[in-house]
């Protein structure tokens, strides 16, 4: 597991160079738009279409599902209570509600889950986000980032943004070919396979180039700490047990706690540059819970296990 984690930091480490050297000088805005879009928009519908076409969907699914959905209802409770006590401001308190409830499940959570349990935990990781997380993020995530950002940023529409998520469309039609019991055509096999291969290592090294730290981070250590604590430490032992008593036994269980427990999206700060939230806030969320993850998820991983 320390061997896995440190090969992933070094990919996200590179990232961070890029960021700061620039080479050829691209910025680190473009080189990450370039490599997220190619990785939402065409490998990773590869990746899902691929996966769930294959995996063995069942009652497992459901399970998997109602984990992941009661670990971000978790977190958007906990940290809606939390800032209340706190007195944030509307644009912190919502930018810490998202960064507390959203884990980095497919970014992050997907390399990671597949580098420690095997190529069966990718599905794992897909059904976790794409049936829970995302539709989460994009009704009621939505919903509070419109809630707390400025009046003049919240007109959206739900279903037109969940309809414009191609994983998701992916995960849909896999399943639905999954549950038909369609063959899976050799043909397509190769293909998906070299475009699924380039997921991981793009979505680590974007991951590095959207991590930023500057002076005025050190005045939001407050803010930060709680964040942490939540999206680390409380989220993933409230899963842990709702995975208990729905049944969720072995690796599926750890691989659903350790999911938990994934630093906050990276997408988050795209959510919040939207609704005019704390952007500085949630970025500096990101870094901190990012790497703190590196001494946490080692530690959930011989707990559940």
């Amino acid at each position: 597991m320390i061997n896995v984690l440190i090969q992933m930091a070094g990919l996200i480490l590179c990232g961070v160079i890029w960021r700061q050297v620039q080479p050829a000088g691209l910025t680190h805005q473009h080189t990450r738009k370039v490599l997220t879009s190619l990785v939402y928009y065409l490998l990773l519908p590869a990746l899902v279409l691929s996966v769930l076409w294959q995996a063995p969907l069942g009652s497992t699914t459901v399970l998997i599902a109602i984990s992941a959905a009661s670990g971000v209802l978790m977190g958007l409770l906990g940290a809606k209570l939390t800032c209340r006590v706190c007195k944030q401001g509307p644009a912190q308190t919502g930018a810490m509600i998202l960064a507390v409830a959203f884990p980095n499940v497919t970014y992050l959570g997907l390399p990671v889950l597949e580098a420690t349990f095997g190529p069966w935990a990718r599905s794992l990781a897909i059904q976790y986000d794409l049936f829970a997380c995302t539709p989460l993020l994009f009704t009621v995530g939505m919903l509070i980032a419109a809630r707390y950002g400025q009046a003049e940023a919240t007109a959206f529409n739900i279903w037109h943004e969940l309809l414009r998520i191609p994983a998701l469309w992916a995960a849909l039609i896999a399943a639905g070919l999954n549950l038909a019991a369609v063959p899976f055509p050799n043909v397509l096999v190769g293909l998906l396979d070299l475009l699924g291969r380039g997921v991981v290592p793009l979505m680590l090294f974007s991951i590095g180039l959207s991590l930023s730290w500057d002076t005025q981070s050190l005045r939001r250590m407050p803010p930060l700490a709680i964040v942490a604590a939540w999206r680390l430490l409380i989220i993933p032992l409230g899963v842990w047990l709702v995975a208990m008593l729905l049944g969720l036994q072995g690796e599926h269980r750890a691989a659903v706690v350790m999911e938990a427990g994934m630093p906050s999206m990276v997408i988050g700060i795209m959510v919040c540059d939207r609704f005019n939230l704390d952007v500085d806030l949630y970025a500096s969320a990101v870094t901190v819970t990012t790497a703190l993850c590196l001494f946490t998820l080692p530690l959930w991983h011989q707990l559940v296990l």
